[in-house]
């Protein structure tokens, strides 16, 4: 790799990080325009939003995401490490 390509991965991270925080400030800004402009409407939502999640198996749910992530974390696993014996072994040739 050349210089400038080692920089700009370098810099990727910061911002991806920079880009998310200005989405979320975008957003949060967008948000209390919206609750300033009609707060009844805005608490009628929230209210609705609270009871749904309130209502929802939310720990059953998280639970069998994490079961599967689990089931197909060993696979995945292989296939990195498979994919990178096969790169180790093309770089000796």
């Amino acid at each position: 790799m050349n210089r400038s390509s080692v920089e700009r991965l370098e810099e990727f991270p910061e911002r991806g990080l920079f880009w998310a925080k200005e989405q979320f400030e975008t957003a949060l800004s967008q948000t209390e325009e919206y609750v300033r402009e009609k707060p009844a409407q805005s608490l009628l939502y929230a209210f609705i939003v609270g009871y749904i999640l309130n209502r929802l198996p939310i720990g059953r749910i998280l639970g069998g995401l994490l079961r599967l992530l689990a089931v197909a974390l060993k696979p995945a696993i292989l296939i990195y490490g498979a994919t990178k014996l096969y790169q180790a072994a093309q770089e000796e040739e």
